[in-house]
């Protein structure tokens, strides 16, 4: 389980993720695990990714082909992206699509938020992308996570602040997320040239 979230404000856009690793009763938390960063950077962009512990390897095995067209400058641009990995995810790396019989489409069985200087998106299992204006977070700590930053956001300048707080509830409440967290922010630009501005860990445990 994993909380991630999204957040832009001000001209800059944020992703953050805990680290904390869970199987079931097990929790494993970065002191123990050197992998635990959730968040993969695919050339100026981020994404985070909820579901099976395999699909956030699944996807950087992916995205590091020199091959593999990718595009997170719209929804429909993010669509198209998410339409050829999920052909691939289904047919090289044997991902399982079936999750529901009445659903009108294969599910890629995760959801991801993108952050790209284009601003904030989310993709839903069955591909369809939504662009979100303030904030956003996926994964099992999302409602604790949502409710602080729509608290904190018309208080808060920065869009770091505001997905700290949302994570910090995330990692206080929900027994699948936990600190220390990993954070990436964007200078959101009109012409999508993404400049890194912030890479941080968060130090201070609950």
């Amino acid at each position: 389980m994993t909380t991630i979230i999204v957040a832009k404000k001000g001209g800059r856009a944020v992703i953050c993720a805990d680290t904390l690793t869970s199987y079931g009763g097990a929790r494993e938390s970065s002191t123990y695990i050197e992998n635990s960063d959730k968040l993969l950077q695919v050339g100026g962009s981020y994404l985070g990714s909820t579901g099976p512990a395999a699909m956030h390897l699944a996807l950087a095995s992916y995205f590091r082909s020199p091959m593999i067209s990718h595009e997170f400058l719209s929804p429909l641009d993010i669509f198209e992206s998410m339409r050829d990995m999920h052909r691939v995810l289904r047919d090289d790396y044997t991902l399982n699509p079936r999750e529901d019989a009445s659903d009108a489409f294969e599910s890629s069985q995760t959801e991801i938020l993108i952050c790209s200087a284009s601003g904030i998106f989310g993709v839903y299992p069955l591909r369809s992308v939504q662009e979100y204006k303030r904030f956003y977070a996926f994964g099992s700590g999302a409602e604790y996570a949502m409710g602080a930053m729509h608290a904190v956001f018309e208080y808060l300048d920065r869009p770091e602040d505001i997905a700290i707080a949302g994570l910090e509830a995330a990692a206080t409440f929900d027994e699948g997320s936990g600190l220390p967290y990993t954070l990436h922010s964007l200078n959101l630009k009109s012409d999508a040239s993404a400049t890194p501005a912030t890479s941080a860990r968060h130090i201070r445990d609950l």
